[in-house]
């Protein structure tokens, strides 16, 4: 038997986008027994306001388009150049250099770990709300000289 007073929650979360009130019983089972209304409606907005980040991340990582997910976590300090410390990569993870307009430019020899630290370091911008498109090099050239040619560069 269907509730008619759930169905018309779910339906009007759908229309008035909000989805994850649709599912309030669930908040309302993981609430304390005592919750208020109103705190109850917290919980039910805090869990909509989570929902929407995670689909933003979600599709931010998804248009950022990186070919592996790697994090600094996981990159070995000991393949960089001395001059460049474990306190810079830090700070370039902080994003920072977004906010101050500025460009990075990797250069090395393969297997340095150039395209890890690219991809760490935009999976960082992507969680901290900044549109990231990946490309490689080659790819780039590639988009670019085909732009040229068509004349839609």
């Amino acid at each position: 038997m269907i509730n008619t007073r759930e169905e018309q929650i779910r339906l009007l979360a759908k229309h008035l986008k909000i989805p994850t009130f649709a599912n309030y019983m669930d908040v309302i089972r993981q609430s304390q027994p005592s919750a208020d209304f109103s705190e109850l409606l917290l919980d039910l907005l805090m869990a909509e306001a989570a929902a929407r980040q995670e689909n933003q991340n979600r599709r931010r990582l998804k248009a950022a388009a990186f070919p592996f997910q790697k994090t600094l976590e996981e990159f070995d300090c000991s393949q960089l150049n001395p001059s460049v410390s474990p306190v810079f990569l830090q700070e370039l993870a902080s994003c920072q250099f977004i906010q101050e307009r500025k460009n990075i430019v990797m250069i090395g020899n393969p297997g340095r770990g150039k395209t890890h630290l690219s991809i760490a370091i935009g999976l960082k911008a992507c969680l901290q709300g900044y549109r990231v498109l990946f490309k490689n090099a080659g790819s780039l050239s590639t988009e670019l000289a085909e732009a040229r040619d068509a004349y839609q560069l």
